[in-house]
């Protein structure tokens, strides 16, 4: 079983807790990418990330100097935003962080594919981001089916990532494929509703707890114990695994 989840905005240099294990899988790609984000000038760069000028000024002054394989951090403690901070890797036992190195992958925009001990550098640049790339128009073309290629499709694939990281997978499933999507959500008025913040911590807390047991089975998936959700059955179907909050 492998393990999809997506990265965040907001990132570190963390050079001190884990050393990365080697470079990124498409650093090529990724070297791609750095160029056309230097041609960039400020007002594009801003609009591309739609953010404040806090955000903007110091990312792109970042971009200018970035150096791809200098001051690297492994990607699980590269990204910080909610689903990590839940996730809490600086914590995992030597088992669980050999865990996460097999079975759990990074889905990025900018790095395509990520092993969780990738080096890697902070960069602002989301999946969905409306950036043309040579004769790509955005980088869902660019990338291709590269993300969906970089996954061992011989077993299950868990999906814990969003929407906008998952579709880059979805178009190129082929009919054995199994890509199992867990769904975080409360029964309302006969509909299941996500709340995105929680889903986030859910979605943290699932990858310790399978990490921490080792889990390697769908069957193990639907025993994550968590005080908040339980797993329905009755809602779920083979392709995607529900958990309603109590």
């Amino acid at each position: 079983m492998q393990i999809i989840i997506s990265p965040t905005k907001q990132m570190q240099v963390d050079t001190d807790t884990f050393l990365p294990q080697g470079l990124p899988r498409y650093l090529p790609e990724a070297q791609t990418l750095l160029r056309r984000l230097q041609s960039l000038d400020y007002a594009q760069a801003k609009a591309l990330w739609q953010c404040s000028d806090k955000l903007a000024q110091p990312n792109f002054a970042r971009l200018q100097t970035m150096a791809l394989t200098q001051q690297l951090t492994p990607a699980i403690l590269a990204f910080v935003g909610i689903q990590y901070r839940y996730m809490a890797p600086d914590l995992f036992t030597a088992p669980a962080l050999a865990y996460i190195q097999a079975y759990l992958r990074i889905l990025s925009g900018f790095y395509g594919s990520l092993r969780p001990f990738d080096g890697i550098v902070p960069y602002r640049l989301e999946l969905g981001a409306r950036l043309a790339v040579a004769q790509a128009p955005d980088l869902y073309a660019f990338w291709g089916d590269t993300l969906y290629a970089s996954l061992d499709w011989s077993q299950p694939v868990l999906n814990l990532a969003s929407q906008e990281y998952a579709k880059a997978i979805t178009p190129y499933l082929q009919p054995q494929d199994r890509l199992i999507t867990v769904v975080f959500g409360q029964y309302v008025n006969g509909k299941i509703k996500t709340r995105a913040t929680l889903a986030k911590m859910a979605r943290g807390q699932m990858v310790r707890y399978l990490a921490e047991n080792n889990v390697t089975t769908l069957t193990g998936v639907t025993r994550f114990d968590h005080p908040d959700y339980r797993f329905a059955p009755d809602l779920s179907h083979p392709d995607r695994l529900v958990f309603l909050h109590q």
